[in-house]
């Protein structure tokens, strides 16, 4: 049975960790591999990013395979998540082997983040060790092929969308091979993720179900979104992330072609995207479980095609999933309260 998301991909687990209120609202979202490990890359298309170990994903580079993936709130500073989840893994004795005894080794755990800071109200409440240990922990606690809980939850804690809640989304599909392709997203973008003429979430044009708001109730959230606004709103410092997975046994060079393509799924959800104060991010992981057809040179099309696919699902779902939010570091209304759930 699968869940529509990206536990899907036998193996892997994600785990989220959060802070709310005393100035707090922020987290990070674990991906937790399979034992021995996933392929994976990365393709970094916005002019902000904020990383860390994405070098070593370089097909020209040592490392192989890695453990886990981080995506956390909190800025630059939030990267210090990943520290904790390196000394889970080490505990785990997980890692690149650096020497005879087993408990040597070097964990890399590729982390990426999302500029949240302040949304809670306090500028220096961001996630650290100890949420990315938390993190990680409940990846590893959780059964596999559970469902991810979505919105405003791990990474997503303090997400924003434009002007709209951002969140954590995910969605899976299974190919006609067999293979199954999945996403999991984190949207805190500063472009907007709704059309500002109809209200429809641009994700949902490319899924071919778009129910027009009653002109009313756009109106309404209109004035509502301009509400929000103001001379003395900060600039948008944000960044959207994604982890696009698939069982299917692919090079580190095929699975960087998997990251790169998955950005189309931000750029038809997400307008403009990729800006000079993005960080837009996706990462790909491949745990190797089913070939691609030898004989088809072109088999990773399709591993291509739904990877994209699957991301703006996910934005749209993170998007609907999320709450709205109005605290001491800002007012951020969901879709959902501005235009009905479905």
């Amino acid at each position: 049975m699968t869940v529509d998301a990206l536990t899907d991909v036998t193996g892997l687990r994600v785990g989220h960790a959060a802070r709310r209120g005393d100035g707090w609202l922020t987290g990070t979202t674990v991906v937790l591999a399979p034992e021995g490990g996933a392929t994976a890359a990365v393709d970094v298309r916005g002019g902000g990013p904020g990383t860390k170990e994405t070098d070593a994903l370089d097909p020209r580079n040592l490392v192989r395979k890695v453990d886990a993936v981080v995506l956390t709130g909190g800025s630059a500073y939030g990267l210090d998540a990943a520290s904790g989840v390196m000394a889970w893994l080490e505990e785990q004795r997980r890692g690149v082997p650096v020497g005879k005894d087993p408990a040597q080794v070097v964990p890399v755990v590729p982390a990426a983040c999302v500029f949240d800071l302040g949304r809670g109200g306090d500028f220096r409440a961001r996630p650290d060790a100890a949420t990315g240990r938390a993190a990680v922990e409940a990846a590893a606690a959780s059964a596999p092929g559970a469902r991810v809980p979505e919105g405003c939850v791990g990474a997503g804690t303090g997400a924003v969308a434009g002007r709209l809640k951002g969140g954590v989304g995910t969605a899976s599909t299974v190919l006609d091979s067999g293979i199954t392709v999945a996403a999991l997203v984190v949207v805190n973008s500063a472009g907007a993720v709704a059309d500002p003429e109809t209200g429809v979430l641009y994700g949902e044009l490319f899924q071919g179900r778009v129910d027009y708001p009653d002109e009313r109730v756009h109106e309404a959230a209109r004035r509502r979104l301009a509400e929000t606004g103001g001379p003395d709103t900060p600039p948008p410092l944000n960044t959207t992330l994604a982890v696009v997975a698939t069982d299917a046994d692919l090079t580190k060079a095929q699975a960087q072609k998997v990251a790169g393509t998955a950005h189309d799924g931000i750029a038809r959800a997400v307008r403009p995207v990729h800006l000079l104060h993005d960080g837009d991010t996706v990462f790909a992981l491949a745990t190797g479980a089913r070939s691609l057809d030898a004989a088809n040179p072109l088999a990773l099309n399709d591993v291509l095609a739904a990877g994209a696919d699957l991301v703006t699902r996910a934005i749209v779902r993170a998007v609907r999933a999320a709450e709205s939010v109005a605290g001491p570091g800002g007012v951020w209304p969901s879709y959902g309260e501005l235009y009905g759930g479905k």
